[in-house]
């Protein structure tokens, strides 16, 4: 409408439509329709005024005259297109889906013209800044930095840096990390309530799986060991909506400034090294330089305002635990971060919550306590309290080759000379045998115990089971070995067939 009016100007003034084209303001057949209306209206005359830009916009944006063109080829398909555009479907897969399914003949231009004209008629997302007291919030992200080499210790791995950022005055920490465990993810955020001397509000977090077990808009899952921290620390979890990363914005960029003005052209002789630049390039460069939402420097801000107004550290820091659900196996024992630990037998193939602090390490069933442990570092190590394995296992580790022997010599001496003689076997072990033969003095008794075992000494056979048969048929309460062992002293003194009086006439 101000082109209109300034065409309207100059044509009362006097010039001609071609001195107006040539200026530029528009076309000499435009202007000629815009004469001809003005002097149908009786715009030219100086005494009349000029119409406003309502009365304009009624006259020169009528309905054009243009014929309408043909009909769309994708008329008949207006509401299957729609449906698919509305699940997300892309372009290039409706007119595919069209030819395959309809037998549409048509170009994809005309699937591009509608889906255009799907999208203009949607309303248009509209985004709204957030804003933030001081002390009240700060938000948190990880981002990706390079693979490091400790000149130290030649190790090469992979590495990410995490970042907090104090939402209103844009003061953050920075630590460069191994990995993103929930152990680690704890620890950061103490370092970093440390580092600013206090602790926000609430803390905005995407859905890290060491913090959020399941994501939702209304209703998300808190990991056990992060809701244990923040009630330690007495700050609110604010996880954002799942795929909505714009709710924090704020770390978002501050993700993007540590990888541009950090990250490039620095060397790290090893993680240590890397943390220790991170913060003198926090409060000397990003801490001091000029930002470009708030425009002040976020160390100032901090400093003026925000650190009086975050709340107290707790006097007792509270004891960083990492909660996980553990199944019992076969062998009595739970398994975590490559180390083993026993439980009760009873507890076999049930699942437990396991507690693991710096330096022990618990096992519940519901709220009871199962097991205690001393934390182990060695992969592959294992702690295992004998009272947990079952009567069977305690025998086999504590009933050793010594212990047997002591109690083979309580029992008795021909007992004590069976053992012995089972120790000393060239080729098995035994002491399974060994074991066997000293129980059996809790069905039978010593003395009947070391009975059987003289006689089964008597007949060269130091084995479990002639001992366990002649018990069963109770032949170490007959007085039979005594003649035994008389004919035994006929042998190998007068011969095979030589006998004294005594022995032939029994």
């Amino acid at each position: 409408m101000y082109q209109y009016r300034q065409a309207l100007v100059r044509m009362r003034q006097g010039d001609s439509d071609r001195v107006i084209a040539q200026s530029g303001l528009m076309g000499r057949k435009k202007l000629a329709s815009i004469r001809k209306q003005a002097i149908s209206h009786d715009w030219l005359s100086p005494s009349h005024p000029l119409p406003d830009d309502s009365a304009l916009a009624d006259i020169f944006q009528s309905p054009s005259s243009v014929p309408v063109s043909s009909a769309s080829s994708l008329a008949p398909f207006r509401e299957q297109v729609t449906a698919w555009h509305d699940a997300g479907v892309q372009g290039t897969t409706i007119h595919s889906a069209l030819a395959r399914e309809h037998g549409f003949t048509g170009s994809y231009s005309a699937v591009r013209r509608l889906l255009q004209q799907l999208n203009a008629a949607k309303p248009p997302e509209v985004s709204m800044r957030l804003t933030f007291q001081p002390g009240e919030a700060v938000q948190v992200d990880f981002g990706s930095s390079p693979v490091l080499t400790d000149v130290h210790t030649g190790e090469i791995f992979k590495t990410w840096f995490f970042v907090m950022t104090l939402c209103w005055s844009r003061h953050q920490y920075v630590e460069m990390i191994p990995d993103q465990t929930v152990a680690t993810w704890l620890g950061c955020h103490r370092r970093a309530f440390e580092w600013f001397g206090g602790v926000p509000g609430r803390v905005i977090i995407d859905n890290a799986k060491c913090a959020i077990t399941k994501a939702s808009i209304h209703d998300p899952e808190v990991q056990r060991s992060y809701a244990e921290f923040a009630e330690g620390y007495g700050f609110r979890i604010d996880p954002c909506p799942p795929r909505d990363p714009q709710k924090k914005g704020i770390v978002e960029a501050g993700v993007k400034y540590v990888k541009r003005s950090f990250l490039p052209l620095r060397t790290f002789r090893s993680l240590a090294d890397a943390n220790r630049q991170a913060q003198e390039w926090v409060m000397k460069e990003a801490g001091n330089r000029c930002h470009g939402t708030t425009r002040e420097q976020p160390l100032a801000r901090f400093a003026d305002v925000e650190r009086a107004l975050l709340g107290k550290l707790p006097d007792v820091p509270p004891v960083l635990a990492v909660w996980a659900k553990v199944k019992v196996h076969r062998d009595a024992h739970v398994q975590y971060i490559h180390c083993l630990y026993s439980v009760p037998f009873r507890l076999v193939s049930l699942s437990l919550w396991l507690k693991a602090t710096e330096s022990t390490l618990q096992l519940y069933r519901e709220h009871e306590l199962v097991a205690s442990h001393v934390r182990q570092t060695k992969p592959g190590s294992r702690s295992t309290v004998a009272d947990h394995m079952p009567p069977e296992a305690q025998a086999w580790q504590t009933q050793d080759t010594q212990w047997c022997l002591q109690e083979a010599e309580r029992i008795g001496p021909s007992c004590h000379a069976l053992i012995h003689a089972l120790f000393s076997d060239k080729v098995l072990e035994n002491l399974r045998a060994v074991q066997s033969v000293l129980r059996l003095a809790k069905k039978f008794g010593t003395a009947r115990l070391n009975a059987a075992c003289a006689r089964a000494m008597a007949f060269d056979q130091p084995r479990l089971r002639t001992v366990k048969a002649i018990l069963a048929k109770g032949l170490d309460q007959q007085a039979e070995l005594q003649t035994f062992d008389a004919l035994a002293a006929t042998y190998t003194q007068g011969g095979r067939f030589c006998r004294d009086t005594s022995s032939l006439l029994n």
